[in-house]
């Protein structure tokens, strides 16, 4: 293993002490994680806060097998040390990384192939808020959903940070994107990142208002990630050979559904997770939005939409943001 200079031997990392509420969330010191073959470590400068920390704090999403049980899966800051194998980077290069778990923490180390460069001219705290987004949106809506030019996307939940993400990259490639929302602010967000239609769902019937703004024909592909009631509806708001990928159920798991609707209309209704899959896969999303997305980055087409930022040590606050719903965006931990 290279190192640039002495790494300090502990470090300051939020733990999960206990299942439950953001309280639970607290610094402590812990042992330095050392880089193994094909990995590195990265000195933090800033997280991102993500839906699946807060499963995880409430002991519903743990973390899985030889992952760090600390929560955090997207981070950015310097390579402070390599293992063996790793030829590209370098001590002190500014990277951006998808992690399996550990980010909350001043050093993180994850698979080489999991990092990338910080896009030309954008902050650390922009950065950090890439990764997570960036490789679940890329796999789900272009290469499961094999969303086209020229094709409209529905994406419930527009201003999550999955959302707005969808939204943008999505409409820089061609597609046509509609986007749900809670609030009339958070329908106008969705337009300024490109949206042609933002439905308030709660004054609007998303499935109506989908097929008023196609001409009938319903939407290609569907981003999802509410799941129970919107399964059926999603159905109804798909065009002719349509395709729904699930992300998350946060309505709920289990759904009933008229699967003649899928046969009539040649759906293909798929889903994913991203955590637990292999290193191999991390490398080949990571190597696809290096050639198609990152140059729409450096160029500013395209940014991540930040919400709050939060200091470090109250991660717990960052949390509390989340779960209030109220957020536009990302909402980040400045760590350096």
């Amino acid at each position: 293993m290279a190192k640039a200079e002495r790494l300090p031997e502990k470090m300051t990392a939020i733990a999960i002490t206990a299942p439950g509420g953001p309280l639970v969330l607290r610094p402590e010191k812990r042992e330095l994680p050392q880089p193994e073959a094909n990995e590195v470590l990265i000195k933090v400068k800033a997280a991102g806060v993500n839906r699946p920390d807060i499963m995880q704090r409430k002991g519903l999403y743990p973390a899985p097998p030889g992952a760090s049980d600390l929560p955090g899966l997207e981070v950015s800051g310097t390579i402070a040390a390599v293992g063996e194998n790793v030829e590209r980077w370098r001590i002190g290069d500014q990277v951006c990384a998808l992690t399996p778990g550990g980010g909350y923490a001043e050093y993180v180390k994850c698979d080489a192939g999991s990092v990338l460069p910080v896009p030309a001219g954008f902050t650390f705290t922009e950065a950090a808020a890439l990764p997570e987004n960036y490789f679940t949106v890329w796999h789900n809506v272009f290469e499961r959903g094999a969303l086209k030019p020229g094709e409209t996307l529905l994406v419930h939940g527009g201003t999550s940070g999955i959302g707005t993400t969808a939204i943008q990259i999505a409409t820089a490639l061609g597609s046509r994107v509609i986007a749900t929302a809670g609030s009339e602010e958070k329908c106008e967000t969705c337009i300024s990142l490109g949206a042609i239609r933002a439905i308030n769902y709660r004054e609007e019937d998303f499935v109506r208002a989908v097929h008023e703004a196609t001409d009938g024909r319903g939407a290609n592909v569907i981003l999802d990630m509410v799941g129970g009631d919107y399964v059926s509806r999603n159905y109804d708001a798909a065009a002719i050979e349509g395709r729904i990928v699930q992300i998350a159920v946060q309505a709920g798991p289990k759904a009933n559904v008229d699967i003649a609707k899928l046969m009539v209309k040649r759906l293909v209704h798929t889903g994913s997770t991203l955590r637990p899959r292999n290193n191999e896969f991390k490398a080949g999303l990571a190597d696809a939005l290096e050639s198609y997305v990152w140059p729409l980055l450096a160029a500013r087409r395209i940014a991540p939409v930040l919400d709050m930022i939060y200091p470090f040590k109250e991660a717990w606050r960052a949390h509390e943001r989340m779960e209030e719903g109220e957020h536009i965006g990302k909402i980040m931990l400045d760590v350096a």
